[in-house]
């Protein structure tokens, strides 16, 4: 009978995806800059409730990976948590994976799935239209 060898929690595969709980602690502490855990649990509880025991475990992963560091912060004991990465490789790896694992690999198809979930508001069409517009150009100057 073979055996299986599981690899230790702390290892690391750098290309690997965070698991969605890490992610959603990652994401919260790219769109605010910096977080104590308290801060994160409260941020999360309405969609991923969980127990301060928990968040702070999340957080002490995230920084043994090199994805997040810590310092004292100004008042009390608690530690303010920083990201140390940006999050647009990241968000690209994950839309990549989905649209070839979910969408075979057509990316106008999760376009139009998305907006199909939530209308874009109109400052966000404008935005689509200039990124639509820098495609096109993009696209021309490489077929000269």
């Amino acid at each position: 009978m073979a055996k299986y060898h599981r690899r230790p929690k702390s290892a690391h595969v750098p290309s690997e995806q965070p698991p969605d709980a890490e992610l959603d602690v990652l994401a919260h502490l790219w769109r605010c800059q910096q977080a104590t855990a308290r801060e994160v649990r409260e941020a999360l509880n309405s969609y991923r409730p969980m127990a301060h025991g928990s968040v702070a475990t999340l957080l002490k992963r995230l920084e043994a990976r090199g994805l997040v560091t810590k310092s004292k912060g100004q008042v009390g004991k608690a530690f303010v948590y920083r990201p140390t990465r940006s999050a647009r490789p990241v968000y690209r790896r994950i839309i990549r994976n989905m649209t070839d694992r979910i969408f075979g690999g057509n990316s106008l198809e999760i376009v139009s799935t998305l907006f199909d979930a939530k209308l874009p508001t109109q400052d966000e069409l404008e935005r689509l239209q200039e990124m639509l517009d820098k495609l096109q150009n993009k696209r021309r100057r490489r077929r000269k």
